[in-house]
């Protein structure tokens, strides 16, 4: 049960009902502090919409991020956004894979992207090796831009489990397909 109340539209001030179009937990509990809320908004906005990272790479961090930090939350829902971003049932089983140190068939630049995002909830940073072997396929933009969204998102699972946001229930069928070590 989440630790501050879910805002609807008719309990916040017209100027911010916009950030309650998208009709999620998350949302509903930030908009507890509007400004606060619209200046997180403008950061994830970014990321989705803005950054001219790959898509399909930046969902995978994002899955990482989620999958490592066992996040229901998180990645639950980028599952179904990645989806949406040419992320692929092949590509979650991939991740899974690397995760646990296996074999997987995801593309060089794809496993050297996870374990980027791996060291970075794990160690705090991206190791030299990783960080070198992903920046022989990015730009300086697209390795700014990847670093902030796994940094983001790992700032966003911490927000997700401190305020215990609980997860939508058409999100829950993802578990069924992917279920994440440890959580229930």
């Amino acid at each position: 049960m989440a630790r501050l109340p879910y805002l609807e539209p008719d309990q916040v001030a017209p100027e911010y009902r916009d950030m309650l179009k998208r009709n999620t937990n998350l949302h509903k509990l930030l908009v507890n502090s509007p400004d606060m809320a619209r200046a997180f908004n403008g950061v994830g906005n970014f990321i989705r919409f803005k950054s001219r990272l790959d898509p399909r790479l930046r969902e995978l961090a994002i899955l990482q991020v989620g999958w490592m930090e066992r996040s229901e939350y998180e990645f639950t829902h980028h599952v179904k956004i990645g989806r949406e971003f040419g992320v692929t049932d092949a590509d979650i089983e991939g991740l899974m894979a690397e995760t646990e140190g296996k074999p997987s068939k995801l593309e060089p630049l794809a496993r050297a992207i996870l374990k980027g995002a791996r060291e970075m909830v794990r160690d705090i940073g991206m190791s030299d090796a990783t960080f070198a072997e992903i920046r022989q396929h990015l730009s300086d933009e697209h390795m700014t831009d990847l670093v902030l969204t796994i940094a983001f998102y790992c700032a966003v699972v911490r927000v997700l489990a401190t305020m215990k946001i609980d997860n939508e229930p058409y999100y829950k069928e993802v578990l069924q397909q992917y279920p994440i070590p440890g959580v229930s």
